[in-house]
């Protein structure tokens, strides 16, 4: 068997207990969204368009295989103590430069209003499904197509808790529109990149990583 199969089907998922992981609430996690280009965003707000070719977009695709706007919303955040740098390291992964001006980027962190009960892919839990760790950075449209049976098989998860493959295995959250009562009114920071102050953190972040910051 491969170390990372398609996803066996709602039955065969159904049938196996899921690892769940509590994020209490009051934990402060963080996100990295685009308030200008083609999808304008802003820190609490769903993707509803998809799917992209994030790894863990949940949306199914049209009849023509196409993304769409549909029902199923996504979110991806950080948690932990290395959150911003672990967001920076995964949004600018395809270029390895991060872009304080393209597309407007926002980093934004907030304090969850309520607890989220995740789907731990973290651990054997990984393996006990069917796939492997090899699941955090594998093909990600086959990453995809397990999101959307993990969703369907698991209707009480808010979302999944998987690892950070570009910035050293640390916690990230696949967020699912399900989650959206642990939105909070406000933020507990909210800053533009090409804000002054986050000169500092970028540049530490690219050099530890290998990253361009322009």
């Amino acid at each position: 068997m491969p170390k990372f199969p398609e996803p066996p089907g709602l039955a065969a998922l159904r049938a196996i207990t899921p690892v769940l992981h509590t994020v209490a609430a009051g934990v402060t996690v963080t996100r990295l969204c685009f308030a200008g280009g083609d999808h304008p965003s802003s820190w609490d707000r769903f993707r509803y368009f998809g799917p992209t070719n994030s790894r863990f977009d949940h949306q199914l695709p049209d009849g023509q295989g196409r993304a769409y706007v549909q029902d199923r919303g996504i979110m991806y955040l950080a948690a932990g103590p290395e959150a911003i740098p672990t967001c920076l390291a995964e949004v600018f992964q395809a270029t390895r430069l991060i872009d304080r001006h393209a597309r407007d980027p926002v980093l934004a962190g907030f304090a969850l209003a309520t607890d989220l009960t995740l789907l731990d892919l973290t651990g054997p839990f990984a393996t006990a499904m069917g796939a492997s760790m090899a699941l955090h950075a594998g093909p990600r449209p086959r990453a995809r197509r397990w999101a959307q049976q993990l969703y369907d098989a698991y209707p009480n998860i808010d979302g999944l808790l998987y690892c950070a493959s570009m910035y050293g295995n640390a916690p990230a959250i696949a967020l699912f529109e399900r989650g959206a009562r642990a939105i909070p009114a406000r933020p507990v920071f909210h800053r533009e990149l090409r804000d002054a102050v986050m000169a500092n953190i970028l540049t530490q972040t690219g050099r530890l990583i290998g990253y361009e910051v322009v």
